[in-house]
């Protein structure tokens, strides 16, 4: 089979044979048909994840099917339509995991940083980081909501707020512009903050009630002007951006941060303290939370905005994204 790799930190992207991997006791094994490429494939491109052994195969947004079982898997079946996520997989006996809280296991496996991820053309994975992908959801369109999809709605759906609530969602990038699908068909009042006024149209096409230009004037004045947002959902990850929102809060509303950035936010207590406003993170999600996503994805049209790229193209498609030249995400697409 064909493979994409990365051989050391900082390494290009190289394109060898490798034979098909064969699944162990708890495994299944997919024929990959699309794998998106995502930011944080970085970690894996430039080795700034601590310990990552190399040679690594990137990739974790994956879609496709499966064709072989190993021993002791039940719930899956060759033939069936899966996808595979960031979160792949965890130990059961940790305390997070003994109270269902898998996504915080200790010791959790994730995808291309534990086992080599979609950037090929058949992979082996947990039997618990699968999920069932609807039949009428393409596998270039599936591949996104693995990772930038799930983030999002996920999010949403945690945060508290409730429909009819006023929900801002900052960023219309890889992972706004489909929180801006979600925010809308979850009934929240959709507000939709960018930069520029020549995004407002994308917004309003995606869903967005309303439309905020940075350029315009301090968007927490404007947020104001509606009330306040009941929840603030933070994409892009800029964080003065972030921090300048904390002031467009309602009382009791929250900021929800997904975009990961490296830089602190400047908030002060008062800001919080005034109005019981708090900041929460929020990671992605286990399988199941990936096959909810999907699923609503389905039946309520949310969809990616998507470039596509053959297998061969990988480090094009990646520069592609990483010079943030994606409208909006990435997908690696293979041969049928």
């Amino acid at each position: 089979m064909k493979a994409v790799q990365i051989s050391k930190p900082g390494g290009n992207f190289e394109i060898v044979d490798r034979p098909i991997p064969e699944p162990t006791r708890g495994q299944v094994r997919i024929k990959v048909e699309a794998s998106g490429i995502c930011h944080s494939d970085a970690l894996v491109k430039e080795g700034a994840w601590p310990g990552l052994q190399y040679p690594r195969v990137p990739g974790h947004e994956i879609a496709g099917r499966i064709d072989a079982i190993g021993p002791d898997v039940t719930l899956w079946k060759p033939g069936q339509r899966v996808g595979v996520g960031w979160h792949g997989g965890h130990c059961f006996q940790c305390d997070p995991c003994r109270r269902g809280d898998f996504i915080n296991c200790k010791f959790e496996k994730i995808t291309a940083i534990t086992f080599d991820g979609g950037y090929q053309e058949y992979m082996v994975a947990p039997a618990e980081a699968v999920a069932l992908i609807p039949q009428d959801l393409p596998a270039d369109e599936a591949a996104p909501l693995l990772c930038a999809g799930i983030t999002v709605y996920n999010a949403l759906r945690n945060s508290g707020a409730r429909a009819g609530n006023l929900v801002a969602v900052q960023g219309i990038g890889g992972l706004g512009h489909l929180g801006i699908q979600y925010a809308r068909q979850m009934g929240f009042r959709t507000v939709a903050i960018g930069r520029g006024a020549d995004k407002k149209p994308l917004a309003q096409k995606l869903g967005a009630h309303e439309y905020l230009d940075t350029d315009a004037g301090p968007p927490a004045e404007a947020l104001q002007k509606f009330g306040g947002a009941d929840l603030v959902l933070a994409t892009a990850p800029d964080s003065k951006s972030m921090s300048a929102l904390v002031d467009g809060l309602a009382p009791n509303g929250t900021l929800m941060i997904v975009g990961a950035g490296f830089e602190s936010l400047t908030v002060t207590p008062l800001q919080l303290i005034g109005g019981r406003k708090s900041i929460r993170g929020w990671a992605s999600g286990t399988a199941k939370d990936s096959q909810d996503t999907l699923e609503f994805s389905a039946f309520s049209g949310v969809r990616p905005m998507i470039e596509r790229y053959p297998l061969e193209k990988a480090a094009d498609a990646y520069n592609q994204m990483i010079t943030g030249k994606a409208r909006f995400r990435v997908v690696l697409t293979m041969g049928k």
